[in-house]
């Protein structure tokens, strides 16, 4: 073995990768339970996505709508729905999303989403961050030369971590509590790291706020980084659920980028 180690690679990011780990089902026998109670002899819809079928339920429920629905099945039900603003039906439907490959610097703007959205955060008082991963931003990385200021910087700050971890974790031997004593190192350490360093959040929101989402940060004028979680978790819901987000195009910007928009703004 040779008396030289290699120094660690760097794990560098610039894309979020999104999962879609959980959706709604639906209790047809219940569903039909209430039809029946309501003397509704036959409904159906031609959608088998949870969500969508919910949305719709909670529409026609607001008129009574189900013994002679229009033509067109679902979609054409949630369209009209989105022509005319009724958004509150869309918070029935509810998706659970797995992020990873995001900088803290953009889930401090993603948890200000608070309407409709629940969140649990990698904890960096819990996890070691050693080894952690850095979000670039791409201006820089296709830049040569601020490409090599940026990886200096979080090589260093990596390195202080490393450091200053263990060293807390040494001055705080008196603490018999391992658990206690490597998280009250890590919640110190941590200071040191920057706003780059890469993250994983799980998301759960209802259609109509992950909807408010996907319009505000996939504009042309929101931050690069979130615009393009926003792409992602748009393509990620527009495969799940058609009807629900089939509404959104992409649009490409001069500067090679995506940005996101709809015929029907703020549902």
């Amino acid at each position: 073995m040779s008396e030289f180690q290699e120094e660690p690679v760097l794990n560098i990011l610039t894309d979020p990768k999104v999962y879609l780990v959980g959706q709604q089902v639906t209790d047809e026998s219940v569903i039909a339970e209430f039809l029946s109670d309501h003397e509704v002899e036959k409904w159906t819809t031609d959608t088998e996505m949870g969500g969508e079928k919910l949305v719709e339920v909670a529409g026609r429920l607001c008129y009574m709508s189900f013994a002679k629905p229009r033509p067109g099945g679902n979609h054409a039900y949630i369209h009209h729905i989105l022509e005319v603003g009724h958004g509150s039906v869309l918070e029935h439907a509810i998706f659970s999303l797995v992020i990873t490959g995001v900088s803290r610097s953009l889930t401090h703007e993603l948890v200000r989403h608070r309407a409709g959205f629940g969140y649990s955060q990698l904890s960096q008082r819990f996890v070691d961050e050693s080894d952690c991963s850095f979000v670039e931003p791409k201006v820089i990385a296709e830049d040569p030369e601020l490409h090599a200021i940026w990886i200096e910087s979080v090589k260093s700050a990596q390195e202080s971590y490393k450091k200053l971890s263990d060293g807390l974790a040494a001055r705080m031997a008196d603490i018999e509590d391992r658990t206690l004593r490597r998280k009250r190192a890590r919640e110190a350490a941590r200071s040191i790291l920057p706003n780059a360093t890469e993250t994983k959040i799980f998301v759960t929101g209802n259609a109509r706020a992950l909807r408010h989402f996907v319009e505000m940060r996939g504009s042309e004028h929101a931050d690069a980084e979130i615009r393009r979680l926003a792409v992602a978790v748009l393509r990620v819901l527009q495969e799940a659920s058609p009807n629900l987000f089939g509404d959104y195009v992409l649009t490409d910007q001069p500067d090679g980028s995506v940005a996101i928009d709809t015929p029907f703004k703020k549902v």
